[in-house]
């Protein structure tokens, strides 16, 4: 999961993050998306967003069509000072683990790959992806 904001674009097609009538100017808000990274050698923290072939790799509806597998589902995080929540619904009960990580993500402009590359990690919350987060049930 990731929370970001860009005002270059916006890549979230079925939803109106800033409820203006218009969902297609939204990049700017804070929104967020479904990510699969995968290690790339050529991006410079040698992550970046796996590629997939739209039309031929099964996407979701709220997926903005980009060679790439990102989604973008709708769930709008809440900001407070350092804080970022957000609430993502589960259909079953298995415990699932989480880290948190700061990161920039570079898009490459000219359609070339990769698309979407992980250029720089700023903070990672365990200090070493050990995952020590828990998801919980809110009642």
């Amino acid at each position: 999961m990731a929370i970001t904001a860009h005002p270059d674009f916006d890549d979230t097609p079925l939803f109106d993050e800033n409820n203006d009538g218009d969902p297609a100017n939204d990049g700017a808000d804070w929104h967020s998306h479904w990510v699969v990274l995968t290690e790339d050698a050529a991006c410079g923290a040698g992550l970046k967003v796996r590629d997939v072939s739209p039309g031929v790799d099964l996407l979701p509806d709220t997926a903005p069509m980009l060679p790439i597998a990102l989604d973008s589902p709708g769930m709008s995080p809440v900001l407070t000072g350092h804080i970022a929540k957000i609430t993502v619904p589960l259909s079953n009960s298995k415990p699932v683990s989480f880290d948190a990580v700061t990161a920039e993500l570079q898009v490459n402009v000219e359609g070339k790959t990769p698309l979407l590359c992980v250029s720089g990690v700023h903070d990672i919350a365990s200090g070493d992806l050990s995952l020590p987060g828990v998801v919980t049930s809110e009642k």
